[in-house]
């Protein structure tokens, strides 16, 4: 046995994987359950539409060691995915998720923001709605215009503008928090991978190399910001503590939130403390 990747996974990403027809899936899933039944991984990950899952399909996925099944379920907006020809309705999102759990295997859900017809209430909405489902985890993905797409068409046409970065960070925040810190749901992926392919075909839209990291900073900035209004001692010299995983977070991208305290008027020092859980900060 090798069970030095045991907790990896195999995952076939990028595309509706039980939508592709069986005679290239199964020999697929048959290639990857071998390595998984000798021990080199843990088990097998999926990602797939809401309206490709059913008792049959996920019979096969037990039976070649598939463990997760993750739903590109985007929006629980009817009119958003009418807008943009998803081909599935809300109530095709919450059987598939409830088949999923009925089968005994792990649930991640999907979701984009600012998609064409959508808003930041939607968006939020929708959040509130794959929260419901029980998902174990979350990729949330802001919504951006790549050439020679429908999308594209409609922004030259005036006819889609999308969210500016800071009105994504800002939302993307909130989700953060809703899902990890809120209801205890692991957020896997928040922004598109930095591909050079993606990035060449890019047209317009919140796109940042580590828009996660803005999300956490933003977080961290507004809290700390908040803890310091708050404090009665009135001393500008301040050392924060958040729990080690954090430090990263609370100093910013690039080191921003220790210069935004510093222009309100703080010489701000961030250390780690064990004690504290993951979004909190204390004034040391």
């Amino acid at each position: 046995m090798h069970s030095a990747s045991a907790n990896s996974q195999i995952a076939f990403f990028g595309g509706s994987f039980t939508a592709i027809p069986r005679e290239t899936m199964i020999p697929l899933l048959e290639a990857a359950a071998y390595y998984v039944k000798s021990g080199y991984f843990g088990g097998i990950r999926i990602s797939t539409r809401p309206d490709a899952v059913d008792q049959d399909i996920l019979r096969i996925l037990g039976e070649y060691s598939v463990r997760a099944v993750e739903l590109g379920a985007q929006s629980m907006d009817s009119r958003v995915l009418v807008a943009n020809n998803r081909g599935h309705t809300p109530e095709d999102v919450k059987n598939a998720a409830y088949m999923i759990h009925n089968a005994g295997l792990e649930l991640g859900l999907q979701m984009m923001t600012g998609l064409y017809k959508s808003s930041q209430t939607a968006d939020y909405d929708t959040a509130l709605s794959l929260a419901e489902l029980r998902p174990k985890t979350m990729r949330i993905y802001p919504t951006l215009v790549m050439k020679n797409t429908v999308l594209d068409k409609l922004y030259r046409e005036g006819e889609y503008t999308p969210p500016s970065l800071d009105e994504t960070v800002s939302l993307c925040a909130r989700l953060l928090l809703l899902f990890e810190r809120d209801l205890g749901i692991r957020v896997i992926r928040l922004g598109l991978h930095a591909g050079s392919e993606m990035q060449s075909g890019l047209v317009a839209g919140p796109w940042h190399p580590a828009f996660r990291e803005l999300c956490e900073g933003l977080i961290f900035y507004e809290k700390a910001r908040e803890l310091l209004k708050r404090d009665i001692s009135g001393t500008r010299r301040v050392v924060l503590g958040v729990n080690p995983r954090s430090i990263s977070r609370m100093t910013g991208h690039k080191r921003r939130n220790i210069s935004l305290l510093h222009k309100d008027g703080y010489a701000v020092t961030v250390v780690g403390d064990p004690f504290v859980k993951e979004y909190e900060i204390t004034i040391k």
